[in-house]
């Protein structure tokens, strides 16, 4: 199958849980609800549910075992967009081609949409219908929530705050971009290959070892598009990052060595997966989409 075919097959079955996971929310603020599917249920590529989906896949489990864990994370992306956006963050009014949550709604809804994303996520996981025993749901638990806080994607976001218009030094942008974009990323193969009941550590070594390397090929291409996209195609302002002087991979290494960069990391990350051979074929063509993508 395409990889094109397998993204939207990924993605439909997501979105379809996500539709009907939330259907069992409380309704007693409906404006609240509706904040929280308009920032859950508004495209987008799906990656991370996809990671999931393929890593689970690759350890030899079914779709049905990954997917409480592909919903969470993609309630945990959804709701650091929803933060991201904030005038007290990046200050975005478009996400993803349509007006940002606080623009839609307001800055308080927004704020508390995206907290219930948030906690959302972590109901999925422990609910006692997951399908899962209770030690691969406190995995599951844990995992995600390293990923997400403050040894992952929140400090990542703070160290980008507090640098923006300083300059950096490769390493710092690197662990940077490793923490705020790289860390889910790897979350959600581990995700999947836990959800599998992989406890093989040299498997889920090279699922994270990949993860690491796409995670910060991810973030480079997002860099990339943000001088060489359109606003049209990206969903979102062309030359964000430049207007407001944050610290990127083109800023620091100017834009050939940014692709070279990005190149490398492709080239390794289909290294890392080198001894599952054909197996891993979905990832292969996921990362090379990753670095190839024009939005």
């Amino acid at each position: 199958m395409e990889l094109t075919q397998q993204l939207a097959r990924w993605a439909e079955r997501v979105e379809r849980n996500l539709d009907l996971y939330l259907a069992r929310e409380s309704n007693l603020e409906p404006r609240l609800l509706d904040a929280m599917r308009y920032a859950l249920l508004n495209g987008g590529k799906r990656i991370r549910p996809a990671l999931v989906y393929m890593s689970c896949e690759l350890c030899g489990g079914t779709p049905e075992q990954a997917d409480r864990a592909a919903a969470a994370i993609e309630a945990i992306h959804s709701y650091s967009l929803v933060h991201d956006d904030l005038p007290a963050m990046d200050d975005d009014e478009l996400r993803r081609g349509r007006p940002t949550c606080h623009i839609a709604f307001d800055e308080a809804t927004a704020i508390l949409a995206g907290d219930a994303l948030q906690c959302f996520a972590f109901e999925l996981l422990s609910e006692a219908d997951s399908g899962q025993d209770a030690s691969t749901q406190l995995a599951l638990m844990r995992i995600l929530a390293t990923a997400s806080g403050a040894r992952g994607m929140v400090a990542g976001q703070a160290f980008d705050l507090t640098h923006v218009g300083k300059a950096l030094t490769l390493s710092q942008l690197q662990a940077m971009h490793a923490h705020k974009t790289g860390r889910l990323i790897t979350a959600a193969l581990l995700l999947g290959a836990t959800a599998a009941g992989c406890r093989d550590d040299a498997t889920l070594e090279r699922l994270e070892r990949f993860g690491d390397l796409i995670g910060l090929a991810f973030q480079v291409k997002d860099d990339l598009l943000d001088i060489e996209g359109d606003t049209l195609t990206l969903g979102k302002p062309q030359g964000s990052d430049v207007a407001q002087n944050k610290p990127t991979y083109p800023a620091l290494l100017g834009l050939d060595g940014a692709r070279s960069r990005l190149r490398q990391l492709h080239e390794d990350a289909l290294t890392a997966l080198a001894p599952f051979g054909d197996r891993a074929a979905a990832l292969n063509a996921l990362a090379t989409f990753i670095v190839t993508r024009d939005h």
